[in-house]
């Protein structure tokens, strides 16, 4: 009898994975290289949010709407955009990328590593115990020798708005699934998903109007919501900041939905789509069993170990450990815990040292993250506010992307700006963010640069090629040099 069939037949497994997303597959993935059995339990499609409803979705659609606008940025091309964009086509290309919403690929993705997938709801039931309960309602136990990990993401936040349930709000799901362009949609939230939904929505058709509490972006540096927000009422998006939704109203579920605000008026909409936060999917995988509080975040160590629960056996990835909610960084903390798995199930010394092999440094110092907005915002590090806070005596870097030829030549009167924050003591980056057309393809550099602690002597040796966008690093450092030497 094959080891597979074995497991299966016992229910017995080294390793216990909640969630098939990119992050819980990145676990199995890990856990098996360091030759472990692994179970993953999924009980909705495998490949998670991010492949159905999230990044993969949200970036398809922005692509063409984003496409259009750089053309435009450019004479010649620009006279060669005529017309609007192909909706339909535009649709079909989401629908191509996330494979009509059909998980095979990634459930044979998840076979092919020498994991065993069971589709159903995983619940914890007691240390090292997991009962799965399918949808005929049959269930399941699955013990793990060494390791249970929590992989199981997070779903939207929604806020306490009288009439919230008439209203039937849109959430990211629908603004990523949803094949039919409202004529009016109002956009509440200033944070990542609602700028990229205002984007969107946007460039199809629709007239939006976003509506936030603060300013947009509130956890990248203050340019870069301003510019982001300047760009989208460009577009014709009815920026309101300093707004609240204090009721909604739609009393035929068919009709318009109407929002009253905190300055006593009405603004009627098509659709309206809360884009207000997230909570943990913890509220039903049986963390009262172990001990901890159901629906909570779950706090972990460096190498993604639950605090508060007896044993090393206890993990959580991703998004239910609230440090950042982002897939890449999900997927890194994964890699992470997978290896710390492997090492403490051999009996291997773990290495949580800072940017040991076992720990996820990079969660507390070197978090990038882009939005896909126009112009694109990307950040990596620390804000100069966080630095600040963090005690860091530092020197911010301001420079208009102009400065650099390859800009110009990018786009005809190429707009963004550039801010890294240097930390005066050691002179390395703490942190760097841009804000301009493509500037997510910078990004990386920028995080090699934070994560590496590369000294600002040594990086002026990194030479951009003439004529990039990537001038603007020259231009930053020549900038710092001229005021510390």
């Amino acid at each position: 009898m094959s080891e597979a069939r074995d497991n299966q037949e016992t229910g017995a497994y080294d390793v216990v994975v909640l969630g098939a997303g990119p992050v819980g597959q990145n676990v199995a993935d890990r856990a098996r290289a360091a030759g472990l059995t692994v179970a993953v339990v999924e009980r909705e499609l495998v490949g998670g949010e991010c492949s159905y409803w999230a990044c993969v979705p949200s970036k398809a659609l922005l692509r063409p709407v984003i496409a259009v606008a750089d053309a435009r940025r450019v004479d010649g091309a620009r006279q060669a955009v005529t017309g609007r964009l192909d909706t339909d086509r535009v649709f079909a290309r989401r629908n191509h990328y996330v494979s009509d919403w059909d998980d095979t690929g990634q459930a044979e993705g998840v076979k092919s590593i020498g994991a065993d997938l069971f589709r159903g709801h995983g619940r914890i039931d007691g240390p090292r115990r997991v009962t799965v309960t399918r949808d005929d309602g049959a269930r399941l136990t699955l013990t793990a020798r060494h390791a249970v990990a929590v992989a199981t993401g997070s779903r939207p936040l929604l806020p306490d708005i009288p009439g919230i349930h008439e209203a039937r709000p849109w959430t990211n799901r629908h603004g990523t699934d949803s094949s039919t362009v409202p004529a009016r949609l109002a956009i509440v939230g200033g944070g990542g998903v609602a700028i990229e939904m205002a984007t969107l929505w946007q460039g199809l058709g629709s007239q939006v109007t976003l509506l936030a509490r603060r300013r947009l972006i509130p956890r990248m540096e203050p340019f870069a919501g301003e510019l982001v927000a300047r760009s989208l009422t460009e577009s014709g998006v009815d920026v309101r900041i300093g707004t609240q939704v204090t009721a909604l109203r739609r009393p035929d579920p068919t009709g318009p939905v109407t929002l009253t605000l905190d300055d006593g008026s009405d603004l009627q909409a098509d659709e309206v789509m809360l884009a207000t936060g997230r909570t943990p999917a913890t509220d039903d995988i049986g963390l009262d069993t172990v001990g901890l509080t159901t629906g909570t975040w779950l706090d972990v160590d460096t190498t993604c170990l639950v605090r508060g629960v007896d044993g090393t056996w206890l993990y959580a990835v991703g998004d239910v450990n609230h440090r950042a909610l982002l897939t890449h960084q999900g997927k890194y903390q994964a890699r992470t815990a997978g290896d710390a798995i492997g090492a403490r199930a051999a009996g291997l010394p773990v290495d949580d040292s800072p940017w040991g092999d076992h720990a996820t440094t990079a969660d507390q110092h070197a978090v990038p993250q882009v939005f896909f907005t126009d112009p694109e915002a990307a950040a990596v590090g620390l804000t100069a506010e966080q630095a600040t806070q963090a005690g860091h005596r530092i020197k911010t870097v301001d420079l208009d992307f102009d400065a650099a030829q390859g800009a110009n030549l990018y786009a005809d009167n190429y707009r963004g700006h550039a801010r890294m924050v240097v930390d005066l003591d050691r002179e390395v980056l703490l942190g760097v963010t841009f804000v301009g057309p493509g500037v997510s393809e910078l990004l990386h550099s920028a995080t090699v640069a934070v994560a590496g602690e590369v000294p600002l002597k040594r990086l002026r040796h990194a030479i951009a090629c003439f004529p990039t966008v990537s001038e603007i690093w020259l231009f930053l450092l020549a900038a710092y040099q001229r005021e510390h030497t």
